[in-house]
């Protein structure tokens, strides 16, 4: 659904991502994100997008792969919270914006295990300047993850389709303002992503699930945050066959 205001053009674009004990496959992930700036700035000069990583209580070799690329901001923290994380990253990425211009600021959201295509930020970009505030891609596990039960299981339940029921922190997207609005995203383990969603929604925000943002996540079934999507993957590796 589109605006019937004409919004302002953006100016900035601001990628989060938090990130716990990721080494392996934190790598890749700023890669692509290498790549989906780059992309931006071909396709709109006029913006600056910056990546900041959020190293959550990192003991690992995460903050020597953040490291290897200059262009993206490290920030630290020892919460042991995907949520504060989160938050904290959007807070050090866009404390200095003031609320007046706060609707030409876009955040994007995805996890350290995951691969954006090159054109991840210009689509959200293109439908940030149709008038939508907020935006809910999909996702994919990994199938080089997963066994094909399991994928197809996934698939079954995850079709891709606009209109989409689906919420995930790995494929957010949302004006600052409207962020702002909804009272960011909260402190908690689990679900601030839909969090984020519901109330930025009951504020006004227009809203798009969108298929055509798109983003390959890890298929590994055991994560960091208990509950969370690794676990889901989990689940459903475990669950009936779809034969039977």
């Amino acid at each position: 659904m589109t605006a019937s205001r004409a919004p302002r053009p953006l100016s900035h674009v601001h990628v989060v991502v938090p990130a716990k004990d990721e080494e392996a496959l934190l790598p890749r992930a700023l890669h692509s994100l290498d790549v989906a700036v780059a992309e931006l700035a071909l396709a709109r000069p006029d913006l600056l997008a910056v990546v900041t990583v959020v190293l959550d209580a990192c003991t690992d070799g995460s903050a020597r792969a953040v490291a290897d690329h200059p262009a993206v901001r490290a920030v630290s923290l020892d919460v042991r919270c995907v949520g504060a994380a989160r938050a904290h990253g959007v807070t050090r990425a866009t404390g200095g914006v003031a609320d007046e211009v706060a609707d030409r600021h876009w955040l994007a959201t995805t996890d350290a295990d995951g691969i954006v295509p090159a054109d991840w930020l210009v689509r959200q970009v293109v439908l940030a300047d149709s008038g939508i505030d907020l935006v809910a891609g999909t996702v994919e596990p990994d199938p080089g993850d997963l066994d094909p039960v399991t994928l197809a299981r996934w698939w079954s339940l995850h079709p891709l389709s606009d209109g989409h029921p689906h919420v995930f922190g790995a494929n957010l997207g949302v004006r600052l303002s409207a962020y702002r609005r909804a009272g960011g995203f909260d402190a908690v383990a689990l679900h601030e992503d839909v969090g984020l969603v519901e109330r930025a929604r009951s504020t006004g925000a227009t809203f798009l699930a969108s298929s055509a943002v798109h983003v390959r996540t890890s298929g590994r079934t055991r994560g960091r945050a208990p509950g969370g999507f690794a676990d889901y993957l989990g689940a459903l590796a475990t669950g009936p066959s779809l034969t039977g």
